[in-house]
C-alpha cells in the first residue's frame, strides 16, 4: 500500500524505534500519541497529534486525513479506568464491547480496538512488519550463551510463560533452579522483576531465566513482547543470569545498545526456537 505509515504510539521506546527505522526504509510516519502514555516530544517531533484512549473516532479521522492506510501499534497502554476516559461519538459506541472484554483480558480488549481500526479501512501491521529489524534472531544474542542448568529454567519458564498466556493473563515468567519464582499480569516485566530482586536466597536460589514469548491466543500484529536495556538492567538487579525470548515472536528495541549492557553485566540473551524448548 501507498501512503504514510501510521503510528499510534504509547509508552517506551518502542514507538521512537519503530518511526525510525520506517523512515530509515523511506517510509513517510505519522504519528498519532496515546494521551498519558506517548512521550510528548516523540509526538511533536514527528509533527504528531495526541489524543485520548476514548476519542476513537478522532483517531480514525486523523489518521484518513492523514492519509494512511496502513496502520501500526506500538508501545505500552496500561488498561484504563473507563470511568475516568473522556469518549467521542465512536469511542461511546465501543464502550460495551469494551467493558465486556475487559473481564477477559488485555488481549480481548485489544481485539476490539483492532476491529473498529480495520472496520475504518485502515490496515494493521505488526512493528514487526514495519520495522524487521526489530524482530528477535534465534540462537545467541550477545555474547554470552546459556548454560545446561539455564536450559532447564529456559524450558520450565517457557511452559509457565505458555500457561498464562493460554488464559490472557501475561507474556512472562521467571524461573530459577527449575522453580517458577514468577508470573507476569498486570504490573509488567519490570515489576516482576522487581519481585524477583526481593526474594531472599533461601528462596530463589542461584541464578534464573526471564522468558517472554506471545500469548498463544494474540494478534500478533500488536503487543509482541519486547526486551531492552532495561529488560537486561531489571533482570541484573534481579540476580538472574540471563532473558530467552521467542525466536522471531518478540521485539528487541535498541539491539546494539541492549548487548552491549548484557554483555557488560554478564547476563546471556537467546532467542529460542519451539523445538528447543519441548
Amino acid at each position: 500500500m501507498n501512503g504514510p505509515l501510521g503510528i499510534i504510539a504509547g509508552a517506551g521506546d518502542l514507538p521512537r524505534r519503530t518511526a525510525e527505522l520506517a523512515t530509515a526504509a523511506g517510509r513517510t510516519v505519522v504519528v498519532l500519541g496515546v494521551s498519558g502514555f506517548a512521550d510528548p516530544d516523540f509526538v511533536a517531533a514527528y509533527n504528531g497529534q495526541s489524543f485520548g484512549i476514548g476519542e476513537t473516532g478522532r483517531q480514525i479521522r486523523f489518521l484518513k486525513e492523514a492519509g494512511c492506510q496502513e496502520i501500526v501499534f506500538a508501545g505500552l497502554v496500561r488498561r484504563p479506568d473507563f470511568g475516568q476516559l473522556t469518549f467521542d461519538e465512536e469511542g461511546l459506541r465501543l464502550l460495551p464491547a469494551l467493558k465486556e472484554a475487559a473481564g477477559k483480558g488485555d488481549d480481548a480488549l485489544l481485539r476490539v480496538v483492532l476491529g473498529a481500526f480495520s472496520a475504518a479501512g485502515l490496515h494493521i501491521l505488526g512493528a514487526e512488519q514495519a520495522a524487521q529489524a526489530l524482530l528477535a534472531p534465534s540462537g545467541v544474542i550477545g555474547r554470552h550463551a546459556p548454560g545446561e542448568g539455564d536450559w532447564r529454567d529456559i524450558r520450565r519458564a517457557a511452559r509457565a510463560a505458555e500457561a498464562i498466556g493460554q488464559l490472557d493473563i501475561g507474556q512472562g515468567a521467571v524461573s530459577a533452579g527449575g522453580v517458577v519464582l514468577a508470573l507476569e499480569a498486570q504490573e509488567g516485566t519490570d515489576q516482576m522483576l522487581v519481585r524477583c530482586a526481593s526474594l531472599p536466597p533461601t528462596v530463589r536460589g542461584e541464578g534464573g531465566v526471564l522468558v517472554k514469548r506471545p500469548k498463544p491466543i494474540q494478534d500478533a500484529r500488536v503487543d509482541l513482547p519486547t526486551i531492552g536495556e532495561e529488560t537486561v538492567r531489571r533482570a541484573a538487579e534481579a540476580r538472574l543470569s540471563g532473558i530467552a525470548v521467542l525466536a522471531g515472536g518478540a521485539l528487541i528495541v535498541n539491539r546494539s545498545a541492549m548487548i552491549a549492557l548484557a554483555d557488560q553485566l554478564g547476563l546471556f540473551v537467546y532467542g529460542f526456537r519451539p523445538e528447543e524448548i519441548v
